[in-house]
């Protein structure tokens, strides 16, 4: 049952503003921190990605599936960058080098979202992400990404000599206080619970250091546009493009749950039909060129936006695509931007944890309901084995393999998802269900 809070529409904007701002907010600060970027390129690098989550999400309300669905930053394509972060290390490429192939790779995954979309093909892959392969996609990105958010809240960075236990204590205060309000929160509380969080975080790490940096602008200008190709020009190698064309099957899996839960939550007359998925993996396809010309946090669409839609009843469009605008918008403002860029990468990383916690616990759940036979259990029980098993290879280097193949197996999500999804495919369905004692 949908809730209605207020029928100001002002308010329904504001509440799509905050909602937009806190999820796109946490990713920039921990990019930025796998690259070793400054304070300067962080913020740079969170107006990009603010002006692209803006001018996305309208255009998938506007011309797209034409649901109110936030196009936040993917925590999917984190992956692929601390994938290239570590390549990248074994390579002897500079972080310019490695975020300039990053580019290439977004720009040719918007290429075949985009002909995916205009060739109708779209639609007709859906049949390939059974809920099982959806929802241990979910449980090995949630494994992968951990390590990397864990590390952000500890301040563990190479070089670095003492851990600093306060940092510590805030961040795991902050980790517990969102886990805690997505657990027992009632209303607002619930909803803004990764807002509160990153205020109630900002506010411990700055009483610990004495104070927020100041958050003027370097540059000093009240209106700045978006870089383009901030990174330089795009680059793409074979192991790129390899991964490119894997991650955009990854990337129609996430449309399709999108898709699939705005429905729930959004009542219309008719389901969904093949149009809407294949128009939005059109404008999905533009996204990530966005995405690639803006040098930001590639964006896709966030199932977590039906919780907010059953929240507090905002099914209408057009508030949706005002906020839209004023996220743009604000983007132009560097004073704004640079002053949110201060957000320690310790709080940043302890609410981007804390957010799959809730995704980790519903793949479980439904895994719980899927897996009933026993080639289900065991094509579970590779996958996990896989992504699992790659990702910490990942984690060592592997200069003895091509560089194909260590784009192929830096990636344990990719690995894990692909294979699942063939077994699925090419094992015939056996009616052997799994026996307790």
């Amino acid at each position: 049952m949908l809730r209605k809070y207020h029928s100001n529409p002002y308010l329904h904007v504001l509440q799509w503003f905050i909602f937009m701002t806190a999820s796109s907010v946490a990713l920039p600060i921990v990019i930025g921190g796998l690259f070793h970027l400054s304070q300067d390129e962080i913020a740079s690098l969170m107006q990009r990605t603010f002006f692209v989550v803006g001018l996305s999400s309208m255009l998938q309300a506007a011309l797209g599936h034409r649901y109110p669905i936030v196009d936040g930053p993917a925590g999917s394509w984190v992956s692929v960058f601390v994938m290239m972060a570590g390549i990248s290390a074994n390579q002897g490429y500079t972080a310019k080098e490695a975020l300039q192939v990053l580019e290439g790779g977004l720009l040719m995954a918007g290429v075949l979202l985009f002909l995916l979309g205009i060739t109708g093909i779209f639609y007709k892959l859906l049949n390939l992400f059974t809920p099982l392969v959806t929802n241990l996609f979910l449980f090995i990105l949630s494994l992968q990404l951990s390590g990397v958010f864990l590390k952000g809240m500890f301040g563990l960075k190479a070089g670095q000599g003492a851990a600093d236990y306060g940092t510590i204590l805030i961040s795991l205060a902050v980790f517990g206080g969102v886990v805690f309000l997505n657990v027992k929160g009632k209303g607002w509380t619930r909803n803004y619970a990764v807002l509160l969080g990153i205020i109630g975080g900002w506010v411990l790490q700055a009483l610990a250091v004495g104070g927020i940096s100041n958050g003027g602008s370097a540059s000093g200008a009240r209106i700045k546009l978006p870089d383009i190709w901030a990174w330089g020009s795009p680059q793409l190698n074979p192991g790129m493009a390899l991964t490119a064309a894997l991650f955009t099957l990854i990337l129609v899996s996430n449309l399709v749950a999108a898709i699939t839960a705005a429905q729930q939550a959004v009542p219309r007359k008719e389901l969904p039909g093949k149009d809407v998925y294949n128009r939005g993996s059109l404008i999905a396809g533009v996204s990530h060129g966005l995405s690639a010309l803006f040098s930001a946090v590639a964006v896709v669409s966030l199932p977590v936006t039906a919780s907010f839609i059953r929240m507090t009843g905002q099914t209408r469009r057009m508030p949706f695509i005002i906020a839209c605008l004023a996220l743009s918008a604000i983007a132009l403002v560097p004073s704004i931007v640079h002053f949110l860029a201060q957000l320690p990468t310790s709080v940043a990383s302890a609410v981007s944890l804390a957010t799959f916690v809730q995704m980790t616990s519903n793949s479980f759940s439904s895994l719980s309901r899927v897996v009933q036979t026993q080639r289900q259990l065991t094509i579970l029980g590779i996958g996990i084995l896989i992504g699992a098993g790659f990702t910490l290879i990942a984690a060592s280097p592997l200069p003895e393999l091509p560089v194909v193949m260590q784009y192929a197996f830096g990636n344990g999500l990719l690995v894990a998802t692909v294979v699942v999804m063939a077994l699925e495919r090419f094992w015939r369905i056996d009616s052997k269900l799994i026996v307790s004692n």
